[in-house]
């Protein structure tokens, strides 16, 4: 008896455990950033680049960060090169998004995102939910429980109604 309640117990755990244990980034800044800091809150993850046509969706990522913040929502900007679209370097690209678009949020380091070295979070996205990023700019909501709430490819804009009203129920949820 004793086996089959750990077993239904780690089932039950197994989704948000995962991605608590593959939610360690390195941060742009010097040392990491971890999912774990913002557990219980929404976090939409989205892959970036400096270069990319969709680097104007700073400006709304900002925005949407800027607006719901203070409600709980993190974003994270990962900066990635895996479609050859970002600076030399995590600090030129920082500086750029900072001098450019005013970004005041978490950025991670220049991270893998797609591929047999993607990072373990990107990994367990994958399996868990089937999304793998496609270009720049794809976004990854997270519920409060740390489980994928939502996907969305570069064309979604990330203040584009689908994406606000997923951010919007994911703190509602994160205030009851």
């Amino acid at each position: 008896m004793r086996i089959l309640i750990g077993l239904l117990t780690f089932l039950g755990l197994a989704s948000p455990a995962l991605a608590a244990e593959g939610g360690v980034f390195q941060s742009v800044d010097g040392g990491t950033l971890s999912l774990d800091d913002w557990a219980g809150q929404p976090v939409l993850v989205v892959n970036t680049a400096s270069l990319c046509a969709f680097s104007d969706q700073y400006t709304s990522l900002q925005g949407v960060y800027d607006t719901y913040r203070d409600a709980g929502l993190v974003v994270l900007a990962v900066l990635s090169n895996d479609f050859n679209q970002e600076l030399d370097t995590a600090a030129e690209a920082k500086d750029y998004c900072e001098l450019t678009y005013g970004i005041d949020m978490p950025m991670t380091d220049i991270t893998t995102v797609r591929g047999d070295k993607a990072h373990p979070f990107y990994q367990w996205v994958a399996e868990a939910d089937g999304f793998v990023p496609g270009w720049n700019f794809n976004k990854i909501l997270l519920d409060r429980s740390g489980d994928v709430a939502g996907t969305w490819g570069a064309p979604v804009r990330p203040d584009a109604n689908v994406i606000v009203r997923a951010v919007e129920a994911a703190l509602a949820d994160a205030a009851s």
